[in-house]
């Protein structure tokens, strides 16, 4: 290699140095970040139906669990699926076809009249949007300037707590119509509307350097560079690392090479997911349910579960503003644990009216600190080949945990062990993976994605 070629960039080296604009960069955060919002809309809105449908089919605390339950596996398989597969057949194909096998099969659950099929059809809904979160970060921070990546990555994460609001404000204004089945319809139409714009989105750059599409690349990186209007003549192709084609053995492998890559970052990224996950999942799946036993009613409940997720947009902007200054692992590190804290704090207050919304709308702030934390740190430990399938298999894990948490919690530990200790162990999983990544995986901020 000359010594002229060694100082010019690769092409996947000019993405990740580009200027930040708004027009180019900022439009692609913002149509990533509304199919993150659908998955967020989505989740909440398993707390909502819970009491909802229990009154109207007679639901054992047992039963209701599975509204959950279903939803959150099958966003667990949808995770690791869509994960890898975007690993595979590119960023772009599974951007667009996880919101839309939501929206088809979140209609046919609206028109289900009991609850095996409504179930089915919630697994099925959640297959599709379980792979908004890894698809939609591995694409969203591939596109982002490595100088602005971490304060992206983090924002990403504030599309949460607005779609957990929505659905809050939304199924309580919807109350008065005294039907289900419109807190669900609601939201299709407009997940529809972003499933026609994300069309317009191109592929990653990065992906197609790696799948050895180099002139597909190229054409993708000289749009960018005149888009953003940066000063760049040229740029090298780098070496393609071509990919195996699609088939089972290549998905099913992927957790080994996982594992094999490092066993170190996969296992605290897992870890890191289930914990802090757990610890949200079994607050925002069950609150409208705790409140309601605690003697409000279903609007009360369904206002104070909004002012939770409300809080968590305050908690993005927070992690934003600091996961640049002080790294992702110390805001994590810090937050989280704080996170179980504040929920032990309103487990034991829940009888004083007052203490208990200070103590949960605390919850919402600091737990939206660290999930904005949790995702951008795992997404940048993983090179590009891997990054969709790591985050993917991470995010499988917290599905699958949280996917069972809600039958142990409502038939198991909140019966027999009370909300207090139910959330002091959660907790206490927090911290052991807090100082498990301490000790186990470096700190990725301002690093150049691989």
């Amino acid at each position: 290699m000359s010594t002229t070629q060694a100082v010019i960039p690769t092409g996947d080296q000019v993405v990740q140095d580009l200027p930040w604009r708004w027009r180019v960069q900022g439009s692609i955060f913002l149509i990533g970040g509304l199919g993150f919002m659908f998955d967020a809309w989505d989740v909440m809105l398993n707390g909502f139906l819970i009491p909802l449908l229990s009154d109207e089919w007679s639901l054992t605390p047992g039963q209701a669990a599975w509204i959950g339950t279903s939803n959150l596996i099958g966003m667990a398989v949808g995770a690791f699926l869509w994960g890898g597969l975007a690993d595979r057949i590119g960023r772009k194909r599974a951007f667009t076809w996880t919101l839309l096998m939501f929206s088809v099969f979140t209609v046919l659950g609206a028109a289900s009249n009991e609850l095996v099929l409504f179930c089915v059809f919630r697994f099925l809904a959640g297959i599709g949007l379980g792979g908004c979160i890894p698809v939609d970060y591995a694409l969203v921070g591939e596109f982002t300037p490595r100088k602005h990546r971490g304060r992206v990555l983090a924002a990403m994460d504030g599309w949460w707590p607005i779609g957990a609001t929505l659905c809050g404000v939304v199924s309580t204004a919807l109350l008065v119509y005294d039907n289900w089945r419109l807190l669900m319809l609601v939201m299709v139409l407009p997940a529809l509307l972003v499933v026609w714009v994300r069309a317009s989105v191109p592929e990653s750059p990065l992906f197609l350097v790696r799948a050895g599409r180099v002139d597909e690349a190229n054409r993708v990186i000289r749009w960018l560079v005149d888009r953003t209007g940066a000063a760049v003549e040229s740029w090298r192709d780098p070496d393609p690392r071509r990919l195996a084609p699609l088939s089972l053995g290549s998905v099913t492998g992927q957790l080994a090479t996982l594992w094999r890559f490092s066993w170190r970052i996969t296992l605290t990224s897992w870890l890191l997911f289930v914990s802090v996950l757990l610890l949200y999942y079994a607050a925002v799946t069950w609150l409208p349910r705790i409140l309601v036993e605690a003697g409000y009613g279903n609007r009360a409940a369904f206002i104070l579960t909004s002012g939770m997720t409300a809080m968590g947009i305050l908690g993005v902007i927070a992690a934003a503003l600091l996961i640049e200054r002080v790294g992702r692992k110390w805001v994590l590190g810090v937050s989280a644990p704080l996170a179980g804290v504040a929920l032990v704090v309103f487990a034991m207050v829940l009888d004083d009216p007052v203490a208990a919304r200070i103590a949960i709308l605390a919850f919402g702030f600091l737990i939206q600190v660290s999930i904005p934390a949790l995702y951008t740190y795992v997404s940048e430990l993983y090179p590009t080949e891997l990054r969709g399938s790591g985050f993917g298999w991470a995010s499988t894990a917290s599905r699958i945990a949280t996917g069972v948490a809600p039958l142990l919690f409502g038939a198991v530990l909140w019966p027999l062990f009370g909300l207090t200790w139910t959330f002091i162990a959660t907790g206490l999983f927090v911290l052991v993976a807090v100082l498990w990544m301490a000790k186990a995986t470096p700190e990725t901020a301002h690093s150049r994605l691989r």
